[in-house]
């Protein structure tokens, strides 16, 4: 029997046989928005075909997929606040997560060993990325992969991305026989234990239990293998730390901070960085970036070549210091030398204002779409450097004042220079 997308598939290929529509599935730049949620799923029906999905997948789980208006929602949930350096780490890196980080490491402590042989990634890295991920299992998301994923594909704003992870989805359950009901996760579609996107389950996850099946949803073993593969495919330098908090002299240059300078540790020396002890940073010829996540007032931290591996699995530096920070906890390490200073979460809408005002007066910090990143944070870095405010790419309150204040300032001379 039929279900409603096969007959719909099918009256649709005959009305590409008359030619009384606009679109095929050669064009898929084909406005989505244009698109009706049906006809989409027959479009995406025809690309699996293409792809190679079997045509049970293509009839019975692509053709009865949903589409799910939260997940529109999600997708378009920018939040309000957006939190500081200090309110990110001390959520993510907590007594209970390095407790249960050692308790892991001890529970699969000779299966880690033989990974960190084979892969190169130390077997702290990887409970580390697992906790932060999923609290070591014991979270990994509820909502429907295929639906979510049709979902986000028939949406215009990032149609051919989700198509395409939808389209690797469809052949992992091909692959691994996996059922409708395994393949839950992330809204966005990230699933198991290690939270892998389809395109990355198909391409680095591994049985790392020796069962014959790769499931991140129910072996701990295949996530931990499949985390070690993929870091060693990304590049990890086996042997290297992530990176280290440091000391930093009273009169230190911030304008040198910034994930974008990259300088050998014998320069940071001559700098007068060390390490957290007092003692000398050693390897001068290592190369590394100098960052403070929370302005001259906190922890000062070298960025090696691996937190670049940690960030090409998670964009983000306040996620690469997390994952370093707390492997080192789990590995018996001491917390931070220095306090992480309270500092209230600043709203989307105040960081957006700050980056169009920095534009305005000249400082490139790109789009201005209430995120601080590296550009921001350079931009910041500039705008200190030419008002001589404390240089450390850090919207405090004084560098907020004063942005505001020079920004009212031009508007004013602009005002009384146009002419009557």
């Amino acid at each position: 029997m039929l279900n409603l997308f096969s007959f719909i598939r099918l009256a649709t290929v005959s009305t590409l046989l008359m030619g009384s529509t606009h679109f095929s599935h050669a064009d898929e730049q084909a406005p989505t928005e244009q698109i009706a949620f049906p006809q989409c799923v027959v479009n995406l029906q025809d690309r699996a075909e293409k792809a190679g999905v079997s045509s049970e997948r293509i009839e019975n789980v692509l053709g009865n997929a949903k589409h799910l208006d939260k997940i529109i929602s999600y997708d378009r949930n920018q939040p309000e606040f957006v939190k500081t350096f200090p309110n990110y780490l001390n959520k993510r890196v907590n007594d209970w997560r390095v407790n249960k980080g050692r308790e892991m490491l001890n529970k699969h402590r000779a299966f880690l060993q033989q990974l960190t042989q084979e892969y190169g990634v130390p077997a702290h890295y990887l409970v580390s990325f697992w906790g932060l991920e999923t609290n070591f299992g014991s979270y990994k998301g509820k909502m429907p992969i295929i639906d979510s994923l049709v979902t986000l594909a028939c949406d215009p704003r990032r149609s051919e991305f989700f198509s395409k992870e939808l389209m690797q989805a469809l052949l992992l359950m091909d692959r691994e026989d996996f059922e409708v009901d395994t393949m839950v996760g992330s809204w966005a579609g990230a699933m198991g234990h290690t939270q892998f996107m389809p395109s990355a389950y198909m391409r680095y996850a591994i049985d790392g239990d020796k069962d014959g099946r790769v499931d991140l949803w129910n072996s701990e073993l295949d996530a931990l293998a499949s985390a070690a593969n993929f870091l060693n495919q990304l590049g990890w330098v086996p042997g290297f730390r992530w990176g280290r908090e440091v000391s930093l002299p009273e009169a230190f240059e911030y304008e040198l901070a910034g994930k974008d300078q990259l300088q050998k540790l014998a320069y940071w020396s001559d700098k007068g960085v060390t390490k957290t002890n007092g003692s000398n940073l050693g390897a001068p010829e290592l190369e590394a970036s100098l960052l403070v996540p929370a302005g001259h007032k906190g922890p000062a931290f070298l960025a090696y070549r691996n937190f670049d591996i940690i960030m090409r699995w998670n964009n983000s530096e306040f996620y690469a210091i997390a994952v370093g920070y707390l492997a080192d906890r789990i590995l018996g390490q001491a917390p931070l030398s220095k306090k992480l200073p309270a500092l209230e979460d600043y709203s989307v809408a105040d960081m957006q204002k700050l980056q169009e005002s920095l534009n305005t007066l000249g400082f490139d910090v790109g789009e201005a779409d209430g995120i601080l990143g590296p550009a921001t944070r350079k931009g910041i870095r500039g705008f200190q450097v030419k008002h001589q405010l404390i240089a450390d790419g850090f919207p405090d309150k004084v560098l907020i004042d004063t942005v505001a204040e020079v920004a009212a300032k031009m508007d004013e001379q602009e005002t009384v220079s146009e002419p009557l």
